[in-house]
């Protein structure tokens, strides 16, 4: 028997609508400790209409480009009063963003030079750009 009235809880079906996602993204979730499995009440499961929100909070992280792991730390903290834990997950992933802000730059530079050098590279030579992709740094390590 259902201890839940129907307005507060919700089918598995229901939740994925209510939270704009679908069954195996909750499933996916479950599987990766991001949200509970509640018991089932016969044939079916019943969620608390509590996780639209929670799922939604999960959505919004990885669209900030939070990794799953770092979400499940932030929702284990999702009371805020360790905002010092709140920080170091945050911290942590804007030094991982910095990374790779630095890195996009220096391709930024790499391409921009490159394009110049094609564009001034005289007919009939090949122009750079192709040379240095075919030139794969990988392959030349194996050739050492």
């Amino acid at each position: 028997m259902r201890s839940s009235s129907a307005s507060d809880s919700l089918t598995i079906g229901r939740l994925a609508r209510a939270a704009d996602v679908g069954v195996e993204t909750i499933r996916y979730y479950q599987d990766r400790h991001l949200l509970p499995v509640p018991p089932s009440d016969g044939a079916f499961r019943y969620y608390p209409l509590s996780l639209v929100e929670r799922i939604r909070f999960i959505k919004r992280a990885q669209e900030l480009g939070f990794s799953l792991e770092e979400i499940r730390q932030l929702l284990e903290l999702e009371d805020g009063a360790d905002r010092v834990s709140i920080r170091r997950v945050a911290a942590e992933r804007l030094s991982q963003i910095e990374a790779k802000l630095a890195d996009l730059k220096r391709l930024q530079r790499v391409l921009r030079g490159l394009l110049t050098e094609c564009e001034h590279t005289k007919p009939g030579l090949p122009c750079p750009i192709i040379g240095t992709i075919r030139d794969d740094p990988e392959r030349r390590r194996g050739a050492d």
